[in-house]
């Protein structure tokens, strides 16, 4: 991995650091601690419903509300802090191409709260007025919108800020499925792809496998000249739907430290699939899988080294957010900066192009060797991998 040292100075800003970081001003307590938005429901997944995968961090020091901005000595990480650890050409690509959200429920202060994270961050406006953002239901409609959620306008926000984070240029497509069964988020993936976008993100997933999963991913998540990428869940080991469907890039998480120093992150979710059987472009790496093996890919998504994200339905303002919510969008984004993320041929597929060119993944140390339950084959070093 490209090694750097940075600082985060005032969210927005990154400047180099001296040999060794500043101590915190305070001493955080982690009694509060970070706690998921959604919480776990069934163990299995035949109740057909997903979980959002966002990660909320409300330890003291750890959000701000309101009232004032995340201290410059400490996480969170800013838009250029993510860009500079991953070696990301943010600021020149991305022109022209869309990426759309899929969640559930309505997050009525979706393209407000956007605002303000984008103003903070000095990242140009992304709004409807402008042909930036657009909000659609489930049926490709502006109206009527679904019933609001407080959980799910949580994801909804750092989903929107990490594709944000990584791809400014980018238009944003948030579409807001009626409720969180898979088929209704299913229904509205297959919106997004009607409404032209060139990558899918979905940051949600399943409370395990069912038997009849491929017939599931054939229906909606089976596009295969629009890249999709899915969280691979925030719970250890396990494999959900959708990560686990064969045409979607599953993205595992991280730590990332300031130093630069990546891990694996131990929430991170993945294993080998019971149903799905192990795709094509699986075979040049060996996974230990006899099937479908999840994750493929991983970013940054460990709560303690979590990213900055604005939300006022149901919070007050800024919280560090994380979790492989925040890993999948900041996929989706290095997609779109590719500029060729449904390219005619077929989906690019990070393990293709990594057997042609080792060194376009940052290997992250596990117990595993080349591929890990954890982060898959490794985190981005650059686009060339996408």
């Amino acid at each position: 991995m490209a090694f750097f040292l940075l600082a985060v100075v005032g969210l927005g800003e990154v400047k180099a650091a001296p040999s060794v970081l500043r101590t915190p001003a305070i001493s955080y307590s982690f009694s509060h601690g970070p706690y998921r938005a959604c919480p776990d429901g069934k163990k299995v997944a035949q109740d057909h419903k997903a979980r959002c995968t966002v990660i909320v961090e409300k330890s003291l020091g750890r959000h701000w509300g309101n009232f004032a901005v995340p201290p410059a000595d400490t996480f969170p990480y800013s838009p250029t802090a993510l860009q500079t650890a991953y070696q990301l050409p943010s600021t020149t690509a991305g022109t022209g191409q869309t990426i759309a959200i899929v969640d559930a429920y309505d997050d009525p202060n979706a393209e407000s709260d956007l605002a303000v994270y984008r103003a903070h961050y000095h990242l140009a406006p992304c709004t409807l007025s402008n042909g930036c953002f657009l909000k659609l239901n489930q049926a490709g409609q502006s109206a009527p919108l679904p019933s609001p959620n407080v959980a799910w306008a949580q994801e909804v926000s750092i989903d929107l800020d990490m594709v944000s984070a990584i791809c400014p240029n980018c238009h944003i497509l948030l579409i807001e499925a009626n409720s969180d069964a898979l088929n209704d988020l299913g229904m509205s993936e297959n919106t997004a792809i009607a409404q032209k976008a060139n990558v899918v993100n979905n940051s949600f997933g399943s409370q395990g496998e069912y038997t009849d999963e491929a017939s599931y991913c054939s229906l909606y998540f089976q596009h295969q000249t629009v890249t999709i990428t899915a969280s691979s869940g925030d719970s250890g080991p396990g494999v959900n739907i959708p990560a686990v469907c064969p045409y979607v890039t599953a993205v595992g998480g991280t730590s990332l430290q300031q130093n630069g120093t990546e891990t694996a992150w131990s929430g991170s979710g993945g294993g080998c699939s019971q149903y799905i059987s192990q795709p094509y472009w699986q075979k040049s790496f060996s996974t230990g899988c006899a099937n479908r093996a999840v994750p493929d890919v991983a970013a940054v998504g460990d709560p303690q080294t979590g990213m900055a994200a604005y939300d006022t339905y149901g919070l007050d303002g800024w919280y560090m957010m994380a979790g492989t919510s925040a890993s999948a969008p900041i996929i989706a984004g290095v997609y779109a900066l590719t500029g060729n993320a449904n390219a005619s041929y077929s989906v690019r597929f990070p393990w293709l192009l990594e057997s042609e060119s080792y060194d376009c993944l940052n290997d992250i140390p596990s117990p595993e060797n080349e591929y890990s339950f954890q982060t898959g084959l490794g985190s981005p070093n650059g686009i060339r991998c996408f």
